[in-house]
């Protein structure tokens, strides 16, 4: 069997979270091709020598440009702040590379077309990392809408809501700082909700929406700020992204939605979900119980009528590989190996990877179209 050299570019939550899933997704699920852990980069070099040993990689470096160029790396995997995922994907596809990049795929949609053109025109495999949707529990329910289970589709309600940064104390991190991250709540977990709704329901036409900073200065953290909390200093920086965004949609389909995202909601430490109105049923997913669906069918028993909950497993996609009584749950490590076997079946199948740089692109273009409307204070159609 073949295996595929990686370098991974980025030793933060994602740069970790993708480590880890390329060492388990062999032992899981058995992919056509191998993936070696090669090497890992970061500008911080006390930082990628911890990350090596800590991540299992063979070795380290600090220039990625170097890296993407090497004749031996087969796959570069991105897990940067936002501004440099351009860059690097362009590089990586020129080099020939097969990438995997985190979301949100850049800082705007002009940027996401760049790197698609360049991954065409290189002939590579490319993957964007809304992992949430390989959750064995949402494909189920994209295979219930499929199947017509709730019948014709009338509305959708999203949201992602999160806590992390609703204390005034958090630090100001890159994902406050609108030319690292392009966007705040709205790119960082928005683009899932926005991939979820365009897996299950399809395409936006036209969107309408409200976006607040609640909090407009944040302490200026105190050395390198990694994730969400930190050591914060005395001295302030000002937020000029979003920590809230509300959104009416229109899909082209003739569905109507909503999409709530903020990361400003105490008690919501990750909860990203929906709700599908249908004429003959209803389906709900909340991430944090990621292994459930609450479903309500027209033809269920009267005296039985209301939500249930049902459990993914052996039955559901990748239950065969996963574990084998449903009950038994998956996590968020079993979802990123789920969307590490997806893109490596692309990769030695020949076959575009899914989700990829076009729906990528196309969310990018949702985003802008969000931006614009809080600024119009009207509706605006997606490109």
């Amino acid at each position: 069997m073949k295996t595929l050299n990686a370098a991974v570019i980025g030793t933060g939550f994602m740069g970790k979270a993708h480590s880890v899933a390329m060492a388990v997704v062999p032992i899981i699920f058995e992919p056509s091709v191998g993936i070696d852990r090669t090497v890992i980069v970061d500008i911080d070099e006390a930082a990628v020598k911890k990350a090596q040993v800590q991540y299992g990689f063979r070795e380290y470096a600090t220039d990625w440009r170097e890296v993407v160029n090497r004749p031996d790396i087969d796959v570069v995997v991105i897990c940067t702040p936002n501004d440099s995922h351009a860059e690097i994907a362009i590089a990586a596809a020129k080099s020939g590379k097969h990438v995997m990049c985190e979301k949100p795929m850049a800082l705007t949609s002009q940027d996401g077309e760049k790197m698609l053109a360049a991954a065409k025109q290189a002939g590579i495999v490319h993957q964007l990392a809304f992992n949430f949707r390989h959750s064995p529990a949402l494909q189920m329910a994209h295979r219930l809408v499929k199947q017509g289970r709730i019948g014709k589709i009338l509305a959708f309600r999203g949201y992602y809501l999160q806590d992390w940064s609703a204390d005034p104390s958090t630090p100001l991190s890159w994902r406050f700082n609108k030319a690292k991250a392009g966007s705040g709540a709205l790119g960082d977990i928005g683009s899932h909700i926005i991939d979820s709704a365009r897996l299950l329901v399809g395409e936006f036409e036209a969107v309408t929406s409200v976006m607040k900073t609640f909090i407009p200065e944040r302490p200026l953290p105190e050395g390198r700020f990694f994730g969400h909390k930190g050591a914060a200093s005395d001295q302030k920086g000002t937020v000029d992204v979003d920590d809230t965004a509300i959104t009416m949609v229109r899909f082209a389909n003739g569905v109507h939605g909503t999409i709530e995202v903020t990361r400003n909601a105490y008690g919501h430490h990750n909860q990203m979900g929906f709700e599908i109105n249908g004429t003959r049923g209803t389906i709900a997913f909340d991430y944090q119980r990621l292994n459930e669906l609450r479903v309500a069918f027209a033809d269920d028993p009267a005296d039985a009528f209301g939500f249930r909950t049902i459990y993914s497993g052996p039955n559901q996609p990748y239950g065969d590989k996963l574990w084998p009584v449903a009950g038994m749950g998956q996590g968020y490590i079993d979802v990123k190996s789920i969307e590490w076997y997806n893109f490596l079946q692309a990769i030695a199948e020949n076959r575009p990877a899914s989700p990829n740089f076009e729906d990528g692109v196309q969310i990018e273009r949702i985003i802008d179209a969000i931006q614009a409307s809080a600024k119009s204070a009207a509706w605006e159609r997606v490109a």
